[in-house]
């Protein structure tokens, strides 16, 4: 055990370093933030990146954002995928549980203009046309640090 908390002591922290930021230019939303993920119909490809990006490599939290369950208890939701018809009123009631201020981030190129599955049968359409978007995070998927960096730009961290 000793040896363990040794190993533990002299290796510190194993996450990738914090890249300088300017401050946030949201003043309602500094120092910390709930976040709420939504996924609207995704392919997981892009829930796969947000848990690494809440993950002990690139962490998350240390950032002010944090995971939570409820969007009673959320400053913002995370959104990924294109809003299918099945998950259109659920998205719509998500957004009006979330106590203002509220922010919106759509995580991915299906979040933004359906990517792939655009003209779909089962597709309502993207995010921004069934709930306000106030930040896009491109990509197929968006790649960890680009989560991180959009989450940071809400915090001010």
């Amino acid at each position: 055990m000793r040896g363990l908390l040794r190993k533990i002591r002299s290796t510190g922290r194993v996450a990738e370093p914090a890249p300088e930021r300017e401050p946030a230019q949201d003043p309602a939303l500094r120092g910390s933030v709930q976040v709420r993920h939504v996924d609207a119909g995704s392919c997981n490809g892009c829930e796969i990146e947000i848990g690494s990006a809440f993950g002990p490599v690139y962490d998350g939290e240390r950032y002010g954002a944090r995971l939570v369950a409820s969007p009673r208890h959320a400053d913002v939701l995370l959104v990924t995928g294109p809003v299918t018809r099945n998950m259109a009123d659920p998205l719509r009631k998500a957004y009006d549980a979330t106590p203002a201020p509220k922010r919106v981030v759509a995580v991915g190129d299906c979040a933004h203009d359906c990517g792939v599955f655009k003209g779909g049968y089962g597709v309502e359409g993207a995010v921004s046309d069934v709930i306000p978007v106030d930040v896009v995070v491109r990509g197929c998927p968006p790649e960890p640090p680009q989560i991180i960096a959009a989450l940071r730009d809400l915090t001010g961290r």
